[in-house]
C-alpha cells in the first residue's frame, strides 16, 4: 500500500511540535533517535509507525490518533518505535508468519515500557486484553479471545522478539487465533508495522544498518554527555546498545549497495513473478536495471600499487552485479583512460596511468560534463586532498584502509572504508 502524506495544516500540527519538546526534555535518548527520522503526517494510516522510505527512515503518524493521545501516551507511542529501531525490526528480514512476528516484536518491546505509558490496544506479556463485551458474538469469536487472552497473561516479561514468536508457533491453536485475528493486516497493537518501499535486498539492508547504528550511536554519546540523558532507557537496553557497536559492517555489501541504488531501472508487472503480498493475485513487479555508474580511480603518487590493485580487485567484485565506466585520475582526469567495464567480466589487471598530485574538484568538472550519462560516481582514492565542490549528483568515496577523507564529507555523500 502506498501511504500518502497529507500536506496539509491540522490543529494537531502545533501539538506534535510541542510533545516533541517535551519528549526531548523528558527522554533526551530516544528524542535524539526521533530527531533522525523524516516525520510523515498521514491519514492512510489509523495510527503511527516506522519503516524504511527512500534510503531513510521515517515516522508516519495520523494526526487523529495523535491528537487524542495524553502526553504520557505520545511518550509511550515514541519510545515503542524507537525501540523498533533499536532493535533493528525495520530492517531485519521477517519472520514467518509475518503476523505473529508483529505480535512477537511488540511484547518483546512493550515489555520495556512501563504500563502507564502504553496507548490502549498494546499487547503485554503478562496481561489479559481488557474485559470486553461479548455479548451477541459468534461463539468461536468470543473462544478465541479468551485463547489470545489466557495465553498472554500467561507470558513472562522481558524476553526476546525470538522467544515470543517460538512460544507463539509453539501452540497451534493459540497460532491460529492470532492469525484469523491479524493475519489480514489489522493492526494487533497500537502501532502499524509498515513494509516501507518493498523487501530489501542483502546489500540494502547492509546500508541501512549502518544507517540505523550510526543514528544509534550518535545518540548514545549525546546521552552519555548529560545527567540524565538516557531517561527511562533500562540498563539491558544500555548494554544491548554498546553491544551492537562491536560488529563491522561489511564494507563490500555497502558499495554493493550504492552501486544497486545508482542504477536505472525500468519496472513492468508479469505474472511470471510472484507478488510477495498478494500471492497469485497480483501479478509481480519484474525490474530491469542498466549501469548509470561512473568510477574514478586515484591513481596520484600518494597511492601506491597495492593500492591500486586493491581498487581493482573491488571493481571485479562489483562487476558481478553491474556494469560501469572506469576513469584515472590525479590533478586532472585522463579521458584517454575511459573503458568499460562489462557485468560478468573477469578481472582486469591493475593499471597505472598518471603518478601526479591529487585534485578531487577534476573528477566533479568531468563528471558534470557526462552527468547526462550517470546518475551517480564512485572516487576510489586514499582521501588525501583538499575538499572538492558540492557535487550535482550522490557519490561515493571508497577509502583505501587506514585512511581518512581530509575534509567533512557533504550531506549526500557516502563512505565506504575498505578493511
Amino acid at each position: 500500500m502506498e501511504i500518502k502524506e497529507f500536506k496539509g495544516q491540522t490543529l494537531t500540527d502545533r501539538k506534535f511540535d510541542k510533545l516533541m519538546v517535551d519528549f526531548l526534555l523528558d527522554e533526551p535518548f530516544f528524542a535524539s533517535i526521533i530527531m533522525n527520522l523524516k516525520k510523515i503526517k498521514t491519514y492512510d494510516i489509523p495510527t503511527a509507525g516506522v519503516t524504511v522510505k527512500d534510503n531513510s527512515f521515517a515516522l508516519y503518524w495520523n494526526p487523529d490518533f495523535v491528537s487524542k493521545l495524553p502526553k504520557i501516551k505520545f511518550f509511550g507511542l515514541m519510545k515503542h518505535e524507537c525501540y523498533h529501531l533499536i532493535y533493528q525490526h525495520v530492517v531485519a528480514r521477517k519472520q514467518d508468519p509475518h503476523a505473529l512476528w508483529n505480535i512477537a516484536t511488540d511484547l518483546a518491546i512493550n515489555s520495556l515500557i512501563s504500563e502507564k505509558y502504553l496507548p490502549d490496544g498494546g499487547l503485554v506479556p503478562g496481561k489479559p486484553f481488557k474485559q470486553e463485551d461479548m455479548q451477541g458474538l459468534p461463539e468461536e469469536i468470543i473462544e478465541r479471545h479468551k485463547k489470545m487472552s489466557d495465553f498472554l497473561a500467561g507470558l513472562p516479561k522481558c524476553k526476546a522478539s525470538e522467544w515470543y514468536m517460538e512460544k507463539l508457533k509453539s501452540d497451534k491453536e493459540v497460532a491460529g487465533a492470532f492469525q484469523d485475528a491479524f493475519g489480514d493486516g489489522s493492526a494487533a497493537g497500537f502501532d502499524v508495522h509498515l513494509e516501507g518501499d518493498g523487501s530489501l535486498s542483502d546489500s540494502d539492508t547492509e546500508i541501512m544498518k549502518g544507517k540505523l547504528k550510526d543514528i544509534i550511536k550518535k545518540s548514545a554519546n549525546k546521552a552519555n554527555q548529560r545527567s540524565n540523558g538516557w531517561g527511562s532507557c533500562t540498563a539491558s537496553v544500555r548494554e544491548d546498545i554498546s553491544n551492537m557497536f562491536n560488529t563491522v559492517i561489511d564494507w563490500k555489501k555497502t558499495l554493493q549497495y550504492f552501486c544497486g541504488t545508482k542504477q536505472k531501472s525500468k519496472k513492468s508487472r508479469t505474472f511470471r513473478r510472484i507478488n510477495r503480498k498478494y500471492p497469485y493475485i497480483h501479478p509481480g513487479t519484474k525490474v530491469k536495471r542498466t549501469s548509470s555508474l561512473a568510477i574514478y580511480i586515484d591513481q596520484s603518487g600518494s597511492v601506491g600499487d597495492a593500492g591500486i590493485a586493491m581498487f581493482f580487485s573491488a571493481l571485479e567484485g562489483l562487476a558481478k552485479n553491474v556494469s560501469f565506466k572506469v576513469f584515472h585520475f590525479d590533478t586532472k582526469v585522463d579521458k584517454s583512460s575511459e573503458y568499460a567495464w562489462r557485468k560478468g567480466q573477469k578481472y582486469k589487471t591493475p593499471m597505472r596511468t598518471l603518478t601526479g598530485g591529487t585534485c578531487f574538484n577534476c573528477v566533479e568538472d568531468h563528471f558534470r560534463t557526462r552527468s547526462r550519462e550517470f546518475d551517480g560516481y564512485i572516487v576510489m582514492t586514499d582521501g588525501c586532498a583538499q575538499k572538492p565542490k558540492t557535487c550535482i549528483s550522490k557519490r561515493c568515496w571508497v577509502l583505501l584502509p587506514g585512511y581518512e577523507l581530509y575534509f567533512a564529507k557533504e550531506k549526500r555523500d557516502s563512505i565506504v572504508l575498505m578493511s
